[in-house]
């Protein structure tokens, strides 16, 4: 039953496939359900529970456009629409003689991507459709707005159709004398092993990476000198995800996918796919412990043990059931002789409304922590010194 793209039919299938209830309560049979007596299935019941949700839009087709609109008339303190363009910048750039971090991807992640544009973050955001990497030319334009003079950085995750994108963009710029590099964000173990990290998806890890580079940025760095410290951030940050639900598209009756009661998906991308792998569902405290022994033996071998983290909440999955899960991280952290530097626990890379979380372990040395937690100020993220 996972995985499966829901239909009308694919309901009256499953229903059929399933134990039935009837709708006053106790259980009801096949046999219940050839009378004709009134039956729902578990599944069913909860679709129809998500078709009923209400979301927030004019069209589908004009969702990116309109969010967009609202983010910058909301946040004119950080942020401004990039002008024929789909995208974002900081408000009083580009700033001349200073390297420009170009961030992007798909909408529906918010805070990513649009939110961690601003003073220590991003310079500019390029914003696609649902789950959509923007177009190259959507690209190249947003990057000749936020350039500078210095060069610019593109950071993203690993996704085929923003690597396609950022690429085709980044070769315009170059022919036209512009300085590009490219910093890819690869933090998900799940979704490749060890020995073909770089073949990982971005997920919730963007953040370390995106805020290492636009502290850099903001020091006065050099191009090359900002390129290798999001390379090597990215190099030292991992993450994996879990989902009890899957999301629903702006407009859309029913989830991407559909999880069991009793299961979870372990390994979820932020794009609507499932996991790569169905657990049984489980309790917080072993919940943390199987997020965290995934990820502890990607430690760099150089690791002093500090350690700034993440647990992200992925869109519909509260701030408090958060700070439950963070507490058995916390504790396992401790017992494995690490030292937590700097933690952020709510949402920094969503999934629309999906149900679940993801843990990020960003390993620390000297420059990383003081950049990572340099002033940052942005419509989703704002900090001090720590």
């Amino acid at each position: 039953m996972l995985g499966i793209r829901w239909t009308d039919d694919t309901a009256t299938v499953l229903a059929d496939q399933l134990i039935c209830r009837v709708d006053c309560g106790w259980g009801g049979t096949f046999e219940q359900k050839r009378r004709g007596l009134p039956v729902i299935s578990p599944v069913q019941r909860r679709l129809d529970e998500k078709r009923i949700m209400t979301h927030v839009l004019n069209s589908p087709l004009s969702f990116k456009d309109d969010l967009i609109e609202g983010l910058t008339r909301a946040y004119p303190r950080f942020v401004e629409r990039i002008p024929g363009a789909s995208g974002i910048r900081a408000v009083g750039s580009p700033f001349r003689g200073r390297v420009s971090i170009l961030i992007g991807g798909g909408s529906g992640h918010y805070p990513a991507f649009a939110g961690f544009v601003g003073a220590g973050l991003a310079t500019g955001a390029a914003m696609g459709e649902v789950f959509a990497s923007p177009s190259s030319e959507q690209v190249y334009r947003c990057a000749k707005a936020v350039d500078g003079g210095a060069g610019i950085v593109f950071s993203y995750g690993n996704y085929s159709g923003d690597v396609m994108n950022f690429d085709l963009s980044a070769e315009r710029l170059v022919d036209e004398g512009i300085e590009v590099e490219t910093v890819l964000v690869t933090d998900d173990v799940a979704s490749a092993p060890a020995d073909r990290s770089s073949e990982r998806r971005g997920i919730a890890g963007n953040f370390c990476v995106f805020k290492v580079l636009g502290a850099a940025a903001a020091s006065g760095a050099g191009l090359p000198e900002v390129t290798d410290l999001g390379r090597r951030a990215n190099e030292r940050t991992r993450s994996i995800g879990v989902a009890f639900e899957g999301c629903t598209l702006p407009g859309g009756k029913g989830p991407m996918f559909i999880v069991a009661e009793d299961k979870i998906e372990l390994g979820l991308g932020i794009h609507g796919e499932p996991g790569v792998s169905t657990i049984s569902r489980v309790e917080a405290q072993p919940l943390a412990r199987i997020l965290v022994d995934h990820l502890l033996p990607e430690a760099p071998r150089d690791s002093d043990g500090r350690v700034a983290v993440l647990v992200n909440g992925l869109g519909s999955t509260s701030g408090e059931e958060l700070f439950v899960l963070y507490g058995g991280v916390a504790a396992m952290l401790d017992s494995a002789g690490l030292k937590v530097e700097h933690c952020e626990v709510g949402e920094l890379a969503t999934s629309l409304d999906m149900a679940g979380c993801s843990l990020t372990i960003f390993w620390l040395d000297d420059e990383l922590a003081e950049l990572y937690m340099a002033p940052a100020a942005a419509p989703g993220y704002r900090s001090g010194s720590r």
